[in-house]
């Protein structure tokens, strides 16, 4: 006898609360009051292939509400994907698959790391965006070819986050149609009910985004959630927000409904009469054969993907250039004219010898690598005229679902929570851009890009001091050497259109992490420097001006205080004092290079150094050493012209002529 929806979805109960008791940590309430919703999503709509998880036309599931991993893994396991029954007994162990909260490239399956909460339905949103954006661009008469939709579950602590807020206004106004998302209203939160902190209306709330809004479902009624996904799926202008109410931890007699099993396991106890409750007569960790067969996706998922390679092949043949590059770039690989025309950009760059604002060297290039790549998205927190990241061949994706810029409004968090759905969805390499300062108000998003490894830009201008009236509020001092701080994240900041043209190259061939590039608003000069300099530039650091013996002193420098360097070497250089100059437009790639190339650059011989960058001095007494002269800014800044500033917080030829003397 085949066993019944509500069986079914125990299994996922049994299989949380067991995990989080053997753990002696986790959340069981959510996986337990969710998995009715779950089992109907899983087993009646959602298109996946166990045997392959990374299928391009599968259905998105994200899991917002992470903390209730759980409910993922068990169903991921029940469905036949590659985690086994010893994962799930390995919860929150070290070196599982099965960590704490869902970590993307740890399990098949998973895909995103949600993160603390709200950043999952930011994803979703990006993800959303994605599928349809890739849909205009591809898809023919009589060849759908992309064609999926992007699910995700949220619960109250998702709501109360204000990237929520962002990121799903801005899916109303898009009409992201295929972006379904089911909230989990169970009124408790970790301090118990939560009536008592958040009592607004969401599905007016939803409303006014835009949504569809689809309310009061029963959460454990099977046939009703059905029916709920069947309306959701029905709609053609608008994401949907269903709201289940639901029992938290429920099936379990003394606990459900309390906040005491929101984040604690249930105990022994309790396990044993859930069980009863649940009529479950099983051991821990023990799922029946039928329990097993009822939830198995792997014959259907593979029938799925096998009547989609079939439609794949009908394209190819149909439109076998559209199919050629639609392969290339799920892949993630760039077009094949990409290494010679990039270079001849930056040798365009090099022969132009312009003085712009580094910003403004961003904008070009755009138009100089925008028309190479296809997959590049982006768009501004509502500062495209001042981040400059319009470029001749930008088309908005409001106004042209095949277009390729984001017009994001002052939703900085969002903005990047979305890039990284972007980019984890594939076919896509994001760029997203407001001012240096406001990377403040999106740092945990450019976190979770570095944690995920995802290949997402980050566009960061007015970078310093240099941004100028202003004013403190708005000129960053410490926001570059906390960027440098994130693992995995590489920083820019280039020193002229040259250094701009090779980082923004540089993070465009990087696969395996995000890049931040930290833009100017004043012109910079160019810096002369010959063929085999050039080429340096991609190693993070090089030689930039050298003295004709061996140096006594050596000045590394980044972005605008380069020209400071210059100038400074070239006086010291004429009074005797041998002086090199080096650029270090980015510390972690130059840290990357082999020790032979370090010394050649930074030799320890030459002890007596001085680093200038205008922001925070404490990472560069690494270069320096303890007794080493760092010109930096350690203080908040003030409201004046740029150059004022400059002069008033010493970086200037005199400060840093003192500065050698005292060495």
């Amino acid at each position: 006898m085949a066993p019944t929806r509500h069986q079914l979805a125990n299994a996922v109960r049994a299989l949380s609360m067991d995990a989080v008791q053997k753990a002696n940590s986790g959340h069981p309430g959510a996986p337990m009051g969710m998995a009715d919703i779950a089992e109907v999503l899983w087993n009646d709509f959602l298109k996946h292939n166990p045997g392959n998880p990374a299928w391009p036309d599968r259905d998105r599931f994200v899991f917002s509400n992470g903390h209730g991993s759980m409910l993922l893994y068990s169903v991921l396991h029940l469905s036949g994907y590659d985690l086994g029954i010893e994962e799930i007994k390995n919860f929150r162990q070290l070196h599982s698959k099965t960590p704490g909260h869902p970590e993307y490239g740890y399990t098949p399956g998973v895909e995103t790391t949600s993160g603390p909460l709200g950043q999952g339905i930011a994803n979703a949103v990006g993800m959303a965006i994605a599928e349809r954006t890739l849909a205009a661009q591809f898809n023919r008469p009589g060849h759908e070819i992309v064609d999926h939709h992007t699910y995700v579950f949220l619960g109250d602590g998702c709501m109360m986050e204000g990237i929520s807020h962002e990121a799903c206004s801005l899916a109303g106004t898009l009409g992201l149609n295929k972006l379904i998302a089911i909230y989990d209203d169970n009124g408790i939160s970790i301090d118990g009910e939560v009536e008592g902190w958040f009592t607004e209306d969401i599905p007016g709330r939803f409303a006014a985004y835009g949504w569809k809004v689809i309310a009061e479902v029963d959460g454990h009624d099977p046939e009703a959630i059905k029916a709920a996904i069947n309306e959701a799926r029905a709609e053609q202008a608008k994401p949907t927000l269903i709201c289940c109410k639901t029992i938290i931890g429920c099936c379990s007699p003394n606990k459900q409904g309390k906040e005491i099993c929101h984040g604690a396991p249930l105990g022994e106890e309790e396990i044993a009469l859930t069980r009863a409750e649940m009529d479950w007569p099983h051991g821990p960790f023990e799922i029946p054969a039928e329990i097993y067969a009822g939830w198995n996706a792997r014959e259907r998922g593979g029938q799925a993907e096998a009547a989609w390679q079939e439609k794949l092949a009908a394209y190819q043949q149909a439109h076998p250039e559209a199919a050629a590059e639609l392969k290339r770039r799920l892949a993630g690989e760039l077009p094949a004219d990409w290494a010679a025309k990039s270079q001849a950009f930056i040798a365009e760059s090099e022969a132009k010898a312009a003085k712009v604002a580094s910003r403004k060297a961003s904008q070009l290039a755009l138009e100089g690598y925008g028309p190479l790549l296809p997959e590049l998205i982006g768009g501004s927190a509502d500062l495209a005229g001042s981040n400059l990241t319009i470029w001749s061949g930008s088309k908005d994706i409001k106004q042209d679902q095949a277009g390729n810029y984001i017009y994001f409004g002052v939703r900085e968090f969002a903005m990047v929570a979305i890039g990284n759905g972007l980019a984890l969805h594939g076919g896509f390499i994001p760029y997203t851009a407001t001012f240096l300062i406001f990377s403040d108000y999106a740092r945990n998003a450019i976190r979770m890009a570095a944690l995920m490894k995802q290949r997402a830009l980050f566009v960061l201008t007015h970078d310093s001091i240099g941004l100028g009236e202003d004013g403190p509020t708005h000129q960053p001092i410490e926001q570059t050497s906390s960027l440098r701080l994130i693992p995995n994240l590489n920083v820019w900041r280039p020193c002229d259109a040259v250094e701009t043209a090779v980082a923004w190259q540089q993070a465009v061939e990087r696969k395996e992490g995000p890049s931040a590039l930290l833009l100017s608003r004043q012109g910079l000069p160019h810096q002369e420097r010959s063929a085999e300099q050039s080429a340096a530039i991609a190693r993070g650091g090089y030689v930039l001006r050298d003295c004709d013996t061996t140096p006594e002193l050596i000045i590394m420098a980044t972005g605008s205080e380069v020209e400071l360097a210059v100038a400074a070497a070239e006086q010291l250089n004429q009074q005797g004092r041998p002086t090199r100059v080096v650029s270090l437009p980015c510390v972690e790639v130059f840290e990357a290079q082999d020790e032979a190339y370090q010394q050649q650059v930074l030799p320890d011989a030459v002890s007596k150094r001085i680093a200038i960058e205008a922001g925070c001095t404490t990472g560069w007494y690494k270069y320096v050493g303890r007794k080493g002269q760092v010109i930096g800014l350690d203080r908040f800044g003030e409201s004046a012209p740029a150059g004022e500033l400059f002069k008033l917080f010493g970086f200037t030829v005199e400060k840093v002529a003192e500065a050698a003397a005292r060495l």
